[in-house]
């Protein structure tokens, strides 16, 4: 399958945004992209005109793709209720409030079935996957059972692509630490670094980009500046919509637009494209071998 997954060093490092930005950069490339993250946690939902909930961040990356949100982009949800309780929805419907605990040891093998049925359909619809990660990849204690990161790159059999945030501070730690503390067959998947959230001209972290790489083997594909103001509502587990949904339909459509296009300008203009599409196609033929 030709595609990328990006993951992180830890939540809220743009994740959602970078796969955004790809999807429209992908699409105004001459592909048909599609979005995939397996499993969200956020009350955060898209309800379709069939009734069907998935995460708001996958159905607006689906906009931006210019493909209709199919529950199978995200298709597992859950929606935090009680303390340590969450709300299970499954390829879109409801199933029931459970804990943590259980769900992991009771719904992991129906997970993965699901996340295999999902992946074969997005690739009957599309060309190219683009494929979001959750958290860490190296949450150790949820490693074993994890159906969003590791195991989803493996099922999918794509490259990854990891993204540090460097306004967090300590990104040379998380991106080394992460790389470290993955397994050999996990870490020979990572094949690119974004840094993201960048104060300041790119230019400078020029040193701290030549480190890395000479460190870890792997090549910064981009280093991003912060975008003080996207425009696309921010996913939250906890956060409910912001006002901008509150937009007439035509109107909210007309400026996401813009702001899908202005995020593919911007993404474009400070990656790698070339070393970006070696490193798919490169995948791919290892893949068809």
């Amino acid at each position: 399958m030709r595609g990328i997954m990006i993951q992180g060093t830890a939540s809220d490092v743009g994740k959602s945004l970078i796969v955004t930005a790809l999807c429209r950069l992908l699409l105004q490339k001459g592909f048909q992209p599609a979005p995939f993250k397996s499993q969200n946690v956020t009350n955060y939902a898209y309800i379709t005109e069939d009734g069907k909930e998935l995460g708001k961040a996958q159905v607006l990356q689906a906009e931006a793709c210019r493909l209709e949100p199919l529950p199978e982009i995200n298709p597992i949800l859950l929606k935090p209720a009680k303390p340590g309780r969450s709300e299970v929805v499954w390829l879109g419907e409801r199933l029931e409030v459970i804990s943590g605990m259980k769900y992991r040891e009771q719904y992991y093998s129906k997970a993965v079935e699901t996340i295999q049925h999902s992946l074969a359909k997005l690739r009957e619809l599309s060309d190219f996957l683009v494929i979001e990660g959750a958290g860490s990849p190296v949450e150790m204690n949820l490693k074993k059972r994890e159906v969003v990161n590791m195991k989803v790159a493996e099922l999918a059999d794509v490259p990854v692509i990891l993204v540090a945030d460097v306004q967090r501070g300590g990104l040379f730690a998380s991106v080394v630490g992460t790389l470290d503390l993955l397994e050999p067959q996990e870490r020979g998947r990572v094949k690119g670094i974004i840094i993201n959230k960048f104060h300041g001209d790119p230019l400078l972290f020029d040193e701290g980009k030549q480190w890395l790489e000479a460190r870890t083997g792997i090549p910064v594909l981009a280093v991003l500046p912060y975008l003080a103001d996207h425009q696309l509502e921010e996913e939250d587990a906890l956060s409910p919509p912001t006002k901008k949904l509150q937009l007439e339909e035509q109107e909210m459509m007309n400026s996401k637009e813009e702001t899908y296009n202005q995020l593919a300008a911007h993404l474009q203009k400070h990656l790698d494209w070339e070393k970006f599409i070696s490193i798919v196609s490169e995948a791919e033929k290892e893949s068809i071998r």
